[in-house]
């Protein structure tokens, strides 16, 4: 397992056999950071997932280089068009002549406002189809939690390594690679509020038809579950995230902030600014 010690942001860590993932994160004050990950898989043939933020585009792109060559790249899987994954997917499919990007349909059309994604160099992914990329056979899932109608998560059916995008998303008061640096306490309280802060939608959800959702997605059996907006899960702590995810269609609804909070917040900064020295003589 990697270690706090060794863990840097935007430095590439392995998780698995040819897999590492790229670690990003946020300060998200006042509850700490989210992380803001990517994943490649090195391979026969080499895949990125998702592509990172453009406002690391630099240092993105030369972590991604450092663990595969970009000519060598064949896959580029988007698990959806939100700037914290898809930010830099121009960039990637430029530095990548020899790759085709899975995603859908809708996420093109999403994109188009704003890119013109090389329609040509596309592969449509429906929940369930499957990539053979050599060595390996990846599995595209629609995940239990998401906040954009395009996600598909990516399970290697080789590693048993499940990219789980948006599920499991949790605070954590500072990067680290991996949910077992958490404490028990900080672990539960990160996954219900994660879930909920991701898909508010979850309070609304029929809790039975909810459970077969998430029995399908726990029933591929992920040894290691890495994500976009997690660090690495790995037993035990694995079946008492799939346990926690059980429980949100039952959770109130977390309350967002107010106006108040974002009030006091500036009160606060403002008391803590220092008063301003006055200037030398003869400035």
């Amino acid at each position: 397992m990697t270690t706090t010690q060794s863990f840097n942001l935007l430095q590439p860590y392995k998780i698995a056999e040819e897999t590492f993932v790229i670690p990003w994160a946020l300060e998200a004050p006042p509850v700490g950071h989210f992380h803001m990950n990517s994943m490649v898989i090195r391979g026969a043939e080499p895949v990125l997932v998702d592509t990172g933020a453009p406002a690391v585009r630099a240092q993105w792109l030369e972590a991604a280089w450092s663990v595969v060559d970009p000519l060598d790249v064949r896959w580029i899987f988007l698990t959806h068009d939100d700037r914290d994954h898809a930010g830099n997917l121009l960039a990637a499919l430029a530095a990548c002549p020899n790759a085709t990007l899975l995603t859908t349909w809708f996420s093109i059309g999403r994109m188009a406002e704003e890119w013109e994604v090389p329609i040509n160099r596309c592969r449509f992914m429906t929940d369930g189809d499957t990539i053979d990329a050599g060595d390996r056979t990846l599995v595209a899932k629609r995940p239990p939690l998401y906040d954009n109608p395009t996600t598909r998560a990516l399970f290697d059916s080789k590693t048993d390594v499940l990219w789980s995008v948006d599920t499991f998303a949790t605070n954590v008061p500072t990067p680290m690679p991996e949910t077992a640096d958490l404490s028990p306490e900080d672990f539960r309280d990160g996954q219900l509020f994660g879930g909920r802060l991701v898909a508010p939608w979850a309070a609304l959800l029929d809790a039975a038809k909810f459970e077969a959702v998430v029995a399908d997605f726990q029933h591929l059996n992920a040894e290691v579950i890495a994500g976009c907006h997690c660090p690495v899960l790995r037993a035990p702590q694995i079946p008492e995230a799939y346990d926690l995810l059980r429980r949100l269609p039952e959770v109130p609804p977390w309350t967002e902030f107010t106006q108040a909070d974002l009030d006091q917040w500036m009160a606060l900064a403002e008391s803590s600014v220092p008063p301003e020295q006055p200037r030398p003589s003869g400035t």
